[in-house]
């Protein structure tokens, strides 16, 4: 078994996610009380938002390559970012470690054309829809990417950290994110992304309008593959 880093705490709610489902994945293949190699450094969030909300990805690249180190001098044999926005900064960590980092956006890609689509939408921060780092590297795949109206942004955006950030879950929060849904669908998507790591608290497969790519879990299961290589 290999050792896996996580860099997480960018929410809180959603690093216990990677945990668990990394955790009870490598159980389910092992059996036994078999459990992951893992190290983790849970970072104060409220220090990276602070970050986005002033512009400054030096700095949280900064924050983030350092405790890709930290994770490495421990042992960890890959990193995993249990986040989806602070993947701006993905080639900041990448630069100062010499362990591989599984990217989220990669992993999602994969599982996309596994199911043979070409276009789908994309829900996340603000950050993730509009910075277009997400959907660059989704096109170099081969994958479109259709985004929420900029109305529809702003308020997806808020639910994100005003909420599920903070472990509260709204009725009305996932009425809005269906029906977010439902727009991108009559643009032309083929499927939706849960591009933000906390999205999967609201938005359930079952009662979507489209096929679901969560993307914590997915990037979770890679890790998974990872570790049992």
């Amino acid at each position: 078994m290999k050792t896996i880093g996580i860099i997480g705490g960018m929410s809180p709610e959603s690093t216990v996610l990677y945990y668990q489902t990394i955790n009870r994945e490598v159980n389910a293949r092992l059996g036994g009380n078999r459990s992951a190699d893992i190290f983790m450094h849970s970072i104060d969030f409220e220090t990276v938002a602070a970050m986005q909300r002033a512009g400054d990805w030096a700095a949280a690249g900064r924050l983030l390559a350092e405790s890709g180190r930290k994770l490495e001098k421990m042992g960890a044999q890959a990193l995993v970012l249990a986040t989806n926005t602070m993947h701006k900064v993905a080639s900041d960590i990448e630069s100062a470690v010499g362990i591989p980092l599984i990217h989220v956006v990669d992993s999602t890609a994969v599982a996309v054309k596994q199911q043979g689509l070409a276009k789908v939408g994309l829900l996340g921060t603000k950050f993730t829809m509009s910075d277009g780092f997400y959907s660059e590297r989704m096109a170099q795949a081969g994958i479109g990417t259709l985004m929420p109206s900029a109305k529809e942004q702003n308020e997806i955006h808020r639910i994100i950290f005003e909420e599920l950030c903070r472990n509260r879950i709204e009725h009305a929060s996932r009425d809005y994110y269906y029906r977010a849904i439902e727009a991108l669908k009559q643009a032309g998507a083929e499927g939706v992304v849960l591009g933000c790591t906390e999205i999967g608290l609201l938005v359930k497969a079952e009662e979507c309008p489209l096929p679901v790519f969560d993307s914590a879990e997915i990037h979770a299961m890679a890790a998974v593959e990872f570790i049992l290589s």
